[in-house]
């Protein structure tokens, strides 16, 4: 089901940054925020039927999509998830939404957390899909982790390594990472592939996603540990895909109990991107919690 004209695309900026939007629908807020290397057009199959509850935002992070991507700098906190967190409660400000719901897939999910852990009075419940949090992983990385999460190590390395290597053909990266973490390749439609390679053809997004990673690595790290023993309170849900890499390799509840009190969560089917192969699990799950 894509997007009908009642979705609006819209742009605001914050700190001169522009921030790609498609809104539509009506009642609570609800932003929802994609992963790597992905935009807002991932949650094509479930938010038409969101937005029949929900008002939607549906961002591109800075530095994907349609979003700009501002220069970056020595520390990468251009580009850190507090960065990208404080462009989406400027725009949920700029849109009249005070408080709102958050769901957010992969990077989209590392930002909804940030966003949670910088802004508590504004996120009234949280949804993290197919991730575990991000100091966890670093300080429990194994050969496992390093083998199947290759990219968390090879997108940090200097510029411009991973950018020359990833824009020599940009479809290849994109098939192979969709294909291997993906369970059900006919799940990401034709449409959605051509728009995802759109955006990632760019080598401006191919060289701010690096930074992103980046980020994760070292900038992000600092602010988690700053923060490492203050427990989230508002409600999280956590969904992880069934045949994915962190429901298998983590104790998904437990990991996301250690930074939040109120977490409930489950698998639901396929691999790692949630609304594109399990749809009708991941519309209902998002619509239970948030409704609740």
């Amino acid at each position: 089901m894509p997007f009908t004209e009642d979705f609006k695309t819209l742009k605001i900026t914050h700190n001169g940054v522009q921030i790609a939007l498609r809104v539509a629908g009506s009642g609570p807020a609800l932003l929802l925020l994609h992963g790597y290397p992905q935009t807002g057009y991932m949650w094509h199959k479930i938010a038409p039927l969101l937005k029949e509850d929900f008002s939607l935002v549906i961002a591109d992070l800075r530095g994907y999509g349609d979003s700009d991507k501002p220069a970056t700098n020595a520390d990468h906190s251009v580009y850190s998830k507090r960065a990208m967190a404080a462009d989406m409660l400027a725009v949920m400000t700029e849109l009249g939404h005070q408080q709102f719901f958050v769901a957010g897939h992969d990077r989209g999910g590392r930002v909804a957390h940030r966003l949670a852990r910088d802004y508590p009075d504004a996120v009234r419940k949280l949804a993290v899909l197919d991730i575990a949090p991000t100091l966890m992983m670093y300080d429990t990385t194994d050969k496992d982790f390093a083998t199947r999460y290759y990219h968390w190590f090879f997108l940090i390395q200097p510029a411009p390594f991973p950018e020359t290597l990833i824009g020599h053909d940009p479809k290849f990266f994109l098939e192979r990472k969709m294909r291997h973490w993906g369970k059900n390749r006919d799940a990401i439609t034709d449409d959605a592939f051509n728009e995802y390679l759109r955006c990632f053809s760019n080598p401006q997004t191919i060289h701010a996603s690096c930074e992103d990673y980046r980020a994760s690595a070292s900038i992000d790290l600092e602010h988690d540990a700053a923060d490492a023993n203050l427990k989230l309170t508002m409600p999280l849900l956590a969904l992880w895909g069934a045949n994915g890499m962190v429901g298998n390799k983590y104790d998904m509840l437990a990991a996301w109990c250690d930074v939040a009190e109120n977490v409930s969560g489950f698998a639901v089917p396929g691999g790692h991107y949630l609304p594109e192969e399990a749809p009708d699990e991941t519309y209902r799950a998002l619509l239970n919690f948030f409704t609740a």
